[in-house]
């Protein structure tokens, strides 16, 4: 069991930037593959960028491809989502997810722990 805490959402202004931090527990973290997911209101949620266990490894999905940073630090026990240039169309509820895997995911049913989430609020 990996349990996964969320920090870091808030209100930014378009065009700047936050970072949001996912805190894991329980298990080792660098077992597991991780990925942010957001959900606008009123939508299901969508995938955002996935990391591989030890790092090497991302992908993203294409309208936040060079805006958007995942990485990891696995002694901290922490993933991170870097976001620059933020839009409005970013606005929405942020949530890291992982699965016990050597591979990279990018489908929600691939996933099996969930954060609880961090709202993004982007402003014109």
């Amino acid at each position: 069991q990996v349990r996964l805490v969320e920090s870091g959402g808030g209100l930014v202004q378009a065009g700047g930037s936050l970072r949001l931090s996912c805190a894991a527990s329980g298990r080792p973290f660098g077992e597991y593959a991780m990925a942010w997911f957001r959900q606008f209101p009123g939508k299901a949620r969508v995938f955002v960028a996935a990391i591989s266990r030890g790092g090497l490894g991302t992908t993203y999905e294409d309208s936040v491809e060079g805006r958007f940073t995942i990485s990891r630090d696995n002694a901290k026990n922490t993933g991170y989502l870097q976001m620059n240039d933020l839009k409005l169309e970013d606005t929405g509820d942020y949530t890291c997810a992982a699965v016990w895997s050597r591979q990279i995911h990018t489908s929600i049913t691939d996933y099996d722990f969930w954060g609880q989430g961090t709202q993004v609020t982007v402003s014109s």
